[in-house]
């Protein structure tokens, strides 16, 4: 068999995890008074904002230690299984890390993906490991065939500040001032394995239309791969964005799903965003 193991950056679905064979390794989150955590559901995403909102300083997160993957690599080996690991971008975490080591300790045979993106970016791409497994394709040929998949999966969403971000190290001070200037909120892109600062709105209908224009600007949507709307503390924000892409776009096949403890603690409340597969070149 094929496992297929990412992090919980991903972010995936209660339906994505019911699906055998595949396994979230957890980051850690410390919060400022010292209480630790792992993002592995036992606090939910709720729970995980109003502790957010609540708390004066941001939570730190942290990645897994490469004994949690080589627990798995181990498991893995000993099943006579291979293994395709998908992990959040590297230059956002250091989880890849941290896995390409345990994969040096295993004697699994174990084919290491960055996916250089993060939340439903990523299970995007874990989603279409699935797929080709189902094909019956070899492990070697899925890892190849991610490598080409994952330069065409885009994240674009609406921060209410770029203060997380600024603050957690993931973007310089000068460009998290935009942030704060007179109403004005960012529209951010994931591809690449960085963080883009892309657009910008005057309050959030500025941002709405700005964040629709980015999607042609980064290539377009895949109708084939449908769209994940992706929200943090409040999900009704992503119904103008569902109506937006259903009637003006004409796309169907979406999903939502919520921002986790990992990524939220970088992002904040009030996101709301999309993540999609840009048509094959």
């Amino acid at each position: 068999m094929i496992r297929i193991v990412t992090d919980s950056a991903a972010d995936l679905t209660a339906r994505d995890l019911e699906i055998p064979g595949v396994t979230v390794v957890p980051l850690g989150i410390t919060f400022a008074d010292g209480t630790a955590a792992l993002d592995d559901g036992s606090m939910t995403k709720d729970e995980f904002f109003t502790r957010l909102a609540e708390d004066s300083k941001l939570p730190r997160t942290s990645q897994p230690s490469p004994a949690s993957f080589i627990e798995l690599f181990e498991e893995a080996a000993d099943a006579g299984d291979e293994v395709i690991v998908i992990t959040i971008a590297q230059k956002l975490s250091g989880t890849y890390q941290c896995a390409n080591l345990a994969a040096a300790e295993a004697d699994a045979k174990v084919y290491l993906i960055d996916s250089e993106t993060a939340a439903q970016g990523e299970a995007i791409i874990v989603r279409e490991a699935i797929r080709l497994r189902e094909q019956g394709l070899s492990a070697s040929r899925i890892a190849a065939e991610l490598e080409t998949f994952k330069k065409r999966v885009r994240v674009v969403a609406i921060v209410d500040s770029l203060k997380h971000l600024q603050k957690g190290g993931r973007l310089p001070a000068a460009v998290a001032i935009v942030g704060g200037a007179l109403g004005i909120k960012p529209v951010l892109a994931l591809f690449d394995g960085a963080i883009h600062l892309v657009d910008k709105g005057r309050g959030r209908p500025g941002a709405l239309v700005a964040m629709y224009r980015q999607l042609d600007k980064l290539g377009g949507v895949d109708p084939a791969y449908g769209y994940t709307l992706l929200y943090s503390d409040d999900k009704q924000l992503t119904a103008p964005v569902h109506h937006y892409l259903h009637q003006n776009l004409h796309l169907t096949g979406g999903r939502v799903g919520q921002i986790g403890p990992t990524i939220g603690t970088h992002v904040g409340p009030g996101v709301v965003g999309v993540a999609f597969v840009t048509p094959a070149q």
